[in-house]
């Protein structure tokens, strides 16, 4: 087990480097002059094309391509991602005070989506063709069909403008004394938002394997030998129904990164993915690579949590 782990470990440093060449060939390759995102329009129309240049020298954006991406590879190993053009913040800053909430609304859009998904499906299975099940395959359907930010903006909608139930946008209440309880008041939304989908899909491969696992023959068996009902569905089908569930849970782990850039912008929540979109738009290139470069640590961390808990439930996969 030790080899495998150490084996994945591995594979993260060179594709942390091929990623990091991506993103920064796409931003060189990005329309739009550095220069003319750090100046604003009517400074652009006093300055003479020498002026631009001396400026262009002094960022360092006369070296080569290949230079230049060295020097950034240098700076960010030293744990400096440069300075942001928008902000006038270092990027380190940014990327620590809006990461948190980021990681905070995955996390309880993982939790929410898993334990639900889960308990759903698994009822789903128990009660195949009745009317719970339907209508349990529905909404399953629904999650898996409509776009998240369609269903978002239904929310905000329905839930928050029409019923006033939650708030719609932000992370606080402007005005209000800051507290965990109006924090995690302003997250139901848009957890619930970015947990369907997974939920949904969750919901149907739980339901289809416990479907296949309690048509197994140790099952009539250990009915037979007069155990509880509960005792067989939770210790013998479920516990072999779960590789098929770890698998799904793991793969999402990274869609929830993407997924997390557009519920935080439907829902103006400041979080990671909300200040890279801010940051695209305003051409912020130095907060856009090193906002890439920590989204896809959080993914390469999240393939390996998922292959490491893929390898637990299944130890054959160790020695593949």
């Amino acid at each position: 087990m030790s080899q495998y782990v150490l084996r994945r470990i591995a594979l993260i440093f060179p594709l942390m480097f091929a990623i990091t060449v991506v993103n920064y060939a796409i931003y060189v390759l990005s329309p739009g002059d550095p220069v003319s995102a750090l100046l604003n329009p009517e400074s652009m129309r006093y300055l003479e094309e020498e002026d631009l240049q001396a400026l262009r020298e002094a960022m360092g954006l006369n070296r080569p391509v290949h230079v230049r991406y060295l020097i950034w590879l240098r700076e960010a190993l030293r744990g400096n991602l440069g300075y942001s053009t928008q902000m006038r913040l270092p990027v380190q800053h940014i990327i620590v005070r809006d990461i948190g909430n980021t990681l905070g609304l995955m996390g309880f859009a993982l939790l929410f989506s898993t334990v639900a998904g889960i308990v759903l499906g698994i009822i789903s299975a128990l009660k195949q063709y009745s009317m719970l099940d339907y209508i349990l395959t529905g909404i399953a359907f629904g999650g898996i069909a409509v776009p998240g930010f369609f269903f978002a903006l239904l929310l905000i909608y329905v839930v928050g403008l029409r019923l006033e139930w939650f708030p719609v946008g932000g992370i606080v209440t402007v005005g209000a004394p800051p507290s965990v309880g109006d924090r995690l008041w302003h997250m139901v939304l848009p957890v619930v938002a970015l947990s369907y989908e997974g939920l949904s899909t969750l919901l149907r491969y739980t339901r289809a394997s416990m479907l296949e696992v309690v048509r197994q023959d140790y099952i009539t068996t250990a009915r037979a030998k007069g155990l509880a009902e509960r005792t067989v569905i939770m210790w013998h089908a479920f516990k072999n129904a779960l590789l098929p569930v770890i698998t799904i849970t793991g793969l999402r782990l990274p869609t929830l990164v993407g997924g997390a850039v557009l519920i935080e912008s439907v829902f103006n929540y400041r979080g990671i993915g909300h200040t890279l979109v801010a940051a695209a738009g305003a051409r912020d290139y130095p907060l856009l690579m090193g906002g890439l470069l920590v989204t896809a640590i959080i993914v390469l961390l999240s393939n390996l949590v998922a292959d490491l808990a893929y390898a637990w439930a299944d130890p054959r996969i160790r020695y593949a």
